[in-house]
């Protein structure tokens, strides 16, 4: 008698990357926890590093949270001295947010752990792989963007 043998389909894409997420997410807020900061303020902070001076709306849009999220996430990393806040010289009702000295120095320490973070994520790819899984994911993002 044959065993009776199902194949099981494998994983969908969104749960594989929602995954991958979330264990990510969960080794950041153990590196950036020690300084008294989430996963989610470190992140903001890496996006202000790449486009500083960003309006709120701009920068929940980038960290990918709500604007109710990204206030709270502002006023707690405004707090710690880690970001300014000044008036648009365009527009004077909206606020820009800026890094302060202090932020890019924190970022400045987390450089090296946050590298061997993302090695360590693909370290059983190759550099080839690599470059195929960023320009894949970034494809994938611009497809539903």
């Amino acid at each position: 008698m044959a065993a009776n043998r199902t194949t099981k389909a494998p994983p969908s894409l969104l749960y594989m990357v929602k995954r991958v997420e979330l264990v990510v997410r969960s080794h950041l807020d153990e590196l950036v926890k020690p300084e008294g900061i989430t996963a989610l303020q470190y992140t903001s902070l890496t996006v202000l590093e790449r486009h500083d001076g960003l309006s709120a709306a701009q920068l929940a849009r980038d960290s990918f949270v709500t604007a109710q999220s990204v206030a709270d996430v502002v006023r707690s990393l405004e707090n710690r001295g880690l970001v300014r806040r000044e008036r648009n010289q365009g527009n004077r009702r909206e606020l820009l947010i800026l890094l302060t000295d202090e932020g890019r120095a924190l970022l400045a320490r987390f450089a090296e752990p946050v590298r061997e973070l993302e090695e360590r994520m693909v370290r059983d790819l190759t550099s080839h792989q690599t470059d195929q899984l960023r320009q894949a994911l970034s494809r994938a993002w611009h497809a539903l963007s």
